[in-house]
């Protein structure tokens, strides 16, 4: 039992960290403290659901259709230039984002969320220097989330058709191994989305920013062209 829980956490976690369009996206959203459990939750979430469907079987039908794995992959593709766009032209345009020190704790936020941001820039005093206004809402947050989660073909390729097949190779034991892998993306988006506030003292200037940016920008329109690319 012990034996198939470890060995899907251990493949959860080499199939999950690298350098991606979606870890960057959470590693983004942790260092600006926006939505942070809802971006990490929402990726432990839907790595659950998609190792759910390769553990029951359901990689063997999308073999069988395979015209589906090729429009995902140009959506994809589409959406990855694009987000790379947008984040070139806030290197090339920044707006003033960095992360300042302040030793004058902030009062308590209105409501749940706010109050919890509150408590953890009070704990590191850093905050933001974006104004309130410059925060982005909630549902395009999700929505790109979404997008670069379900979007990216390799997420079934790796989660639903690598993962499923050795997770069947654990007899009845697979769901233990599914259980283990569900367990690595817990922790690893969950850590990286509060753990990136620790490379705050690193991204204190606007200057940092754009880098983060440019960086971000050259991974994107990277990763959306290698898609479309014949292999």
């Amino acid at each position: 039992m012990l034996t198939s829980l470890l060995a899907g956490l251990g493949l959860g976690f080499s199939l999950i960290i690298a350098i991606g369009a979606q870890n960057l996206f959470v590693l983004r959203q942790g260092l600006r403290r926006e939505h942070v459990f809802a971006v990490a939750a929402i990726c432990a979430a839907s790595d659950a659901v998609l190792i759910l469907l390769g553990v029951s079987g359901i990689g063997l039908v999308l073999q069988a259709v395979p015209w589906l794995v090729d429009v995902v992959r140009w959506a994809g593709a589409i959406f990855l230039v694009a987000y790379g766009v947008l984040a070139a032209r806030r290197a090339w345009r920044p707006t003033g984002e960095a992360l300042t020190a302040e030793s004058v704790p902030e009062a308590a936020g209105s409501d749940g969320a706010e109050s919890l941001d509150s408590v953890g820039r009070q704990a590191t005093g850093i905050r933001t220097a974006a104004p309130a206004a410059a925060r982005t809402r909630l549902l395009p947050v999700v929505l790109t989330c979404l997008a670069l989660t379900w979007l990216n073909p390799h997420v079934y390729l790796d989660t639903v058709f690598l993962l499923g097949s050795i997770a069947n190779t654990h007899g009845d034991m697979r769901w233990l191994f599914a259980v283990g892998a569900m367990l690595s993306s817990v922790l690893w988006f969950f850590g990286l989305a509060y753990g990136a506030r620790l490379l705050g003292r690193w991204l204190s200037t606007p200057r940092a920013w754009r880098i983060l940016d440019a960086v971000i920008a050259v991974v994107m329109v990277g990763l959306g062209i290698s898609l479309v690319l014949p292999h």
